[in-house]
């Protein structure tokens, strides 16, 4: 076996324009896309690549700063397949500040890279080394903006139903009013029959009560869940709305790791949890996914579905994939999506190589 000894942790910080996607239009997601790379070489020279997509969080310099600092130093010697060893490491070491935000985001980077080393190691696709269920997993199209309004979310929404999609998000909240929001619903169900699937993203932007009034009008329009009704700490709001709306209250893409996910679990309301592979890479990912199953409870992770394919692929209870195309320009291969489905890779790790352009042109030094 190579010697995967690791030597060197690198750190790239990435600022890029947006892809010029007119479907992009009407997003909050700031002005450029901001990301921080880190790629574990080890001894051998076979190297693995993790990532972290910001969207508009502006701490880039921070969390690569967290990497160099907190995190590099402690893993440079080990071996690159102690990856649930090296995690707990690296939670440990920065527990008194960390826990969650910056501290869990760097660590997720790294053990993103780290599987992808374990997986090239072996030759496997993450899917097969973690116990492989399933090749196709349905996937919905996301990212029908609030700030393209009305019309312009069910034109994304027609535009992804065109591409074969049985299901779709858009959002609510934040701009306009409540009776603004229930229009658009109504609006949308009506431009796409009953037979396509209808999300609902709030982005935290509703109290529980506001939360509960205007879903009451939305759930008249055959929704299929209302996403992050309250802000993440909020954990008696969302059991407030599970309790009195009759339909799916969902979230977690914004709570960090496990147990900051616990409470979602309580009382058993909240049937689907949304969990982030930044906050907490691919080994926290895998645990939420087994205490979720252990509930009764499915998953579907936020965004990042070239990523997340790998954890559907390897579980029983993955029901959703998310696709909002944020990335689509800046890797060399995706996985293929089809007919509203998305497609596990064969290829070992987990299978991304950003362009070369990508990495040359738009380093931030």
């Amino acid at each position: 076996m190579a010697d995967l000894t690791i030597r060197e942790v690198r750190t790239s910080l990435l600022r890029m324009p947006w892809a010029d996607d007119p479907w992009l239009a009407g997003h909050a997601l700031g002005p450029t896309r901001d990301l921080v790379v880190v790629d574990v070489v080890t001894a051998s020279g076979l190297a693995g690549m993790g990532y972290l997509h910001l969207l508009n969080l502006p701490l880039q310099r921070t969390i690569g700063a967290c990497i160099d600092e907190a995190m590099a130093p402690r893993i440079i010697g080990r071996d690159a397949t102690a990856v649930e060893a090296i995690w707990r490491d690296l939670w440990r070491a920065t527990l008194t500040g960390g826990r969650g935000g910056v501290a869990m985001m760097a660590q997720s980077a790294i053990d993103i890279a780290l599987w992808d080393v374990v997986g090239k190691a072996a030759g496997l696709p993450l899917h097969r080394l973690w116990g492989h269920y399933r090749s196709e997993i349905p996937i919905y199209g996301s990212g029908c903006f609030r700030g393209s309004r009305g019309a312009g979310m069910i034109a994304k929404a027609q535009h992804f139903v065109a591409q074969g999609y049985k299901a779709i998000k858009m959002q609510v909240a934040h701009v306009g009013d409540w009776r603004t929001d229930v229009a658009n619903v109504r609006a949308m169900r009506d431009a796409l029959g009953p037979d396509i699937e209808i999300m609902i993203d709030v982005n935290m932007g509703w109290t529980a009560d506001q939360a509960i009034h205007a879903g009451r009008r939305i759930q008249e329009h055959d929704v299929y869940w209302l996403e992050e009704p309250v802000l993440a700490d909020d954990y008696a709001g969302y059991q407030r709305c599970a309790q009195m709306l009759d339909m799916r209250v969902v979230g977690g893409e914004t709570h960090f790791g496990r147990a900051d996910l616990l409470p979602l679990l309580e009382r058993g309301r909240i049937p689907i949890l949304q969990p982030d592979p930044m906050r907490g890479g691919f080994t926290e990912l895998r645990k939420i996914a087994t205490l979720a199953d252990t509930h009764g409870v499915t998953i579907a992770p936020h965004l990042f579905p070239e990523l997340n394919v790998h954890l559907l692929a390897s579980i029983p209870n993955g029901i959703w994939a998310e696709q909002m195309g944020l990335l689509d320009d800046v890797f060399i291969n995706l996985p293929t999506i089809s007919d509203g489905m998305i497609m596990a890779p064969e290829t070992p790790g987990h299978g991304l190589v950003f362009k070369p352009e990508v990495l040359r042109d738009f380093v931030l030094r």
